[in-house]
């Protein structure tokens, strides 16, 4: 059975639970540079995420229309488009308590 509860702290980098195949974030030896990468390293899966989505949906209105009988491709879709839906909004909260973290360090 598939467990559906994204837990962010359990995914370790480089990969996901979904094989989206999410790049590596934070790299030492990125330099000045590193900042950029990640930003678009982050740009990069919000776009596939979306495709997730949008594929999501297109099977969903197939399945209704019957140009598709398949239930479990349906399924399957909507469970990968909502993983990597979860992956993303865990990110989205661990980079908001880190923020929220280095804003309250004294200087």
């Amino acid at each position: 059975m598939i467990n559906l509860n994204a837990n962010v702290n359990s995914v370790s980098p480089g990969t996901n639970p979904d094989g989206i195949g999410m790049p590596k974030i934070g790299n030492a030896a990125a330099g000045k540079s590193g900042f950029a990468n990640t930003v678009k390293a982050v740009e990069k899966y919000i776009s596939k995420v979306d495709e997730h989505q949008q594929v999501s949906d297109m099977s969903i209105k197939d399945l209704l229309s019957g140009k598709n009988g398949d239930i479990t491709s349906v399924v399957s879709a909507v469970a990968k488009a909502d993983m990597s839906f979860k992956l993303l909004v865990g990110v989205r909260n661990k980079l908001i308590e880190a923020y929220k973290q280095t804003m309250n360090m004294p200087l």
